[in-house]
């Protein structure tokens, strides 16, 4: 188990004993040092009250647990407002929602004959194990993405 792995199952119950999701976490290296970053969010949205809380507890049980055995800077923040889209029910929660999906090979599901590996247009729900959207500027057509072969998605500002 990696340690971005430890480190989630082992904060996941405090999380969402405070009403917290954890949308992801990240472990690295910066320029600066390790730097450990949650990015949490609750319904309704979070506070910079509810991360200052949540830095508060997280570090007081890192610091208990002692898994990290190198220094590093805690940091929690929200998602932010182009949230990453990581689990089958963020795409079923953020359904109507325009977001932008990375995938990890040139896919055509449209079947314009123009394989692609970026799809931009709004969430259209969960099918098994597929992503339906609608695609931004081509006659809002739906597509069918499978969740194994999303790389990166996110949700898109919209103006």
């Amino acid at each position: 188990m990696s340690v971005t792995e430890q480190i989630a199952a082992l904060v996941q119950p405090l999380l969402e004993d405070a009403g917290l999701e954890l949308v992801d976490l990240e472990y690295k290296r910066e320029q600066n040092g390790w730097t450990l970053r949650f990015f949490l969010d609750k319904e309704g949205g979070i506070s910079l009250d509810d991360c200052a809380d949540a830095s508060r507890e997280i570090s007081s049980l890192l610091d208990v647990e002692d898994i990290i055995q190198t220094a590093y800077n805690l940091e929690v923040s929200s998602p932010g407002i182009e949230r990453p889209l990581k689990k089958m029910a963020d795409f079923e929660r953020f359904s109507g929602k325009l977001a932008k999906i990375k995938t990890s090979e040139a896919l055509d599901p449209s079947g314009t004959g123009k394989p692609q590996k970026t799809f931009t247009g709004v969430l259209a729900g969960v099918e098994g194990d597929d992503i339906l959207m609608n695609l931004s500027g081509q006659g809002e057509s739906l597509v069918r993405i499978s969740f194994q072969q999303i790389e990166k998605a996110n949700l898109q500002y919209e103006f």
